[in-house]
């Protein structure tokens, strides 16, 4: 059973939703103490967040770097902002997906389902992924010109430096390092991160690959993914790693 945290101050809200997670078969935990979450949080163990931007004390953009910092869980943000650059600073700030209020049940239960197969489920196990594919406990990994995905881990390690990657980081690692060299369409990259494409800002997609970019960077490698305008980005890693890339 999927455990799911909802931090949402509206008491009347935060009630509807438990009621709707617990309807389709999830254990369901609402948040109390909104000056500190992170105690709640991590005694439920929640395979998944739900999480409203206004909030006591500090906003839901604060939270989700706090609850970042410590997890990978997948995040939602639910919201009234209904703004194009309050779905970036959610995505920038480490969601995974944005509904605003107010709230269709049944289209927020498609992304929660989607989230979770994607996170947890049959979309999971991508090709050569399999349970069966390997024994228990090795490190399932793609090895692109020396950059290596642990897929197990979530992680890329280039030169024997490491960094961790977020859900939706690690998908979009994965989609480029099994073509490396050859352009990966954006329709592409969206379907690997969202079931539901049309609910999709495309600005969401180029925030996932800056972030992406970023974590590269840290690993020595800026230029390693080139946008191809007007068709995708292709994983380059032939030639000096030097100065930016956007």
């Amino acid at each position: 059973m999927y455990r799911v945290f909802i931090i949402e101050d509206d008491g009347k809200i935060a009630a509807i939703l438990k009621n709707k997670m617990e309807q389709y078969g999830y254990a369901a935990e609402t948040a109390t103490d909104f000056r500190d979450l992170l105690p709640e949080l991590e005694s439920f163990g929640p395979q998944l967040v739900l999480l409203d931007i206004n909030l006591p004390y500090f906003d839901g953009y604060y939270w989700c770097r706090q609850i970042r910092s410590r997890s990978n869980v997948p995040i939602i943000f639910i919201s009234a902002r209904a703004g194009e650059m309050d779905q970036v600073m959610a995505i920038e700030n480490g969601g995974d997906d944005y509904i605003t209020k107010p709230i269709q049940l049944e289209l927020l239960m498609a992304k929660v389902r989607g989230v979770l197969r994607r996170s947890y489920g049959e979309y999971a196990k991508s090709e050569g992924r399999e349970a069966g594919d390997a024994p228990e406990g090795a490190s399932m990994e793609l090895n692109a010109g020396g950059l290596r995905l642990l897929m197990s881990r979530n992680e890329l390690d280039w030169d024997g430096k490491r960094v961790e990657l977020t859900k939706n980081e690690g998908l979009l690692a994965e989609c480029l390092m099994r073509r490396p060299g050859h352009i990966v369409a954006r329709e592409t990259l969206l379907e690997a991160l969202w079931d539901d494409v049309q609910f999709v800002d495309d600005n969401t997609l180029t925030v996932n690959v800056t972030r992406l970019r970023k974590k590269l960077e840290e690993l020595g490698l800026p230029k390693a993914i080139e946008t191809i305008r007007g068709q995708g980005y292709k994983l380059s890693l032939e030639g000096p790693q030097t100065g930016g890339s956007r």
